[in-house]
């Protein structure tokens, strides 16, 4: 029994170690967002002596934050919903039909998670500039590309646990393909897919190198190509490159925090079941 109790202290000790380490760089981000830029370089741990609303106010304007925080929150939206739909119609197409072929093209999708985006973005922007893609729709059409090997993956594993049944007695009830998946099968999908938001949510609205690649133009950029305003080539703007990070991270935590409940429970159906 006590060396239960020891085992359990040990791992609680860990945990709580690895959540300062986690937490750490939010610690940094946000005490020195508050701080002038003298201050941060004379003491980066310390807490601010003189705290100052100044640098968000100046952060948020030289971001011009509420065009750009509306560009970053239409390509995400848009795109989240593009992923869900399709990915869920596909992956119940898979989990459905019990060929060798849909088995392969399963496989294929899970084996592209491994493929790093570096290896194709050279071909991939060449490729869709040749359409004229190079805009936000075709960002939202890559993102598409990008999130739909794992968003499959989660999907595929939950629909597998859902009795075929419920298709047939609908089917004999008249309903076609479509409308037992829109109806039946994705209401039940619920959990995964808030999963697969939240997880899309946080990929497409952090993410920089896409974007730069396609919509690095004025009037359109998200506020990850934005903070790069912050580092000059002979000057980085600490004080307002953190608050200007802080402004950005917020609507994220807020989204993940409603949500966060499902986000455990959808990934473990979708992996294992």
């Amino acid at each position: 029994m006590k060396h239960k109790k020891r085992k359990l202290y040990i791992v609680e000790i860990l945990g709580i170690l690895l959540g300062l380490i986690w937490l750490s760089p939010f610690y940094l981000m946000i005490v020195n967002a508050f701080k002038t830029k003298r201050e941060i370089f004379s003491g980066t741990l310390k807490m601010p002596q003189n705290p100052t609303f100044d640098n968000f106010f100046t952060a948020a304007e030289k971001l011009d934050f509420l065009q750009t925080f509306f560009n970053s929150v239409l390509i995400t939206v848009l795109s989240v919903i593009v992923v869900v739909i399709f990915s869920s119609m596909a992956a119940y197409a898979l989990a459905r039909t019990k060929t060798k072929l849909s088995s392969i093209i399963f496989f294929v999708f899970v084996a592209a998670m491994l493929i790093p985006f570096q290896s194709v973005m050279i071909p991939l922007v060449s490729f869709m500039g040749k359409l004229n893609l190079l805009n936000r729709g075709g960002l939202i059409f890559m993102y598409l590309g990008f999130g739909s090997s794992l968003s499959i993956f989660l999907y595929h594993g939950t629909i597998k646990s859902i009795p075929v049944s419920l298709d047939e007695a609908a089917i004999i009830d008249g309903c076609n393909r479509f409308q037992v998946f829109w109806y039946i099968i994705l209401p039940m999908l619920k959990p995964i897919t808030v999963t697969v938001g939240i997880l899309n949510t946080i990929w497409i609205w952090n993410d920089y190198l896409l974007p730069a690649l396609v919509i690095n133009k004025p009037g359109i950029q998200t506020i990850p190509l934005r903070m790069f305003f912050f580092f000059g080539e002979y000057t980085k703007q600490w004080h307002l490159a953190l608050a200007g990070l802080t402004l950005a991270i917020i609507p994220v935590i807020i989204v993940y925090f409603v949500a966060q409940k499902h986000i455990i429970k959808g990934i473990t159906q979708g992996s294992i079941k």
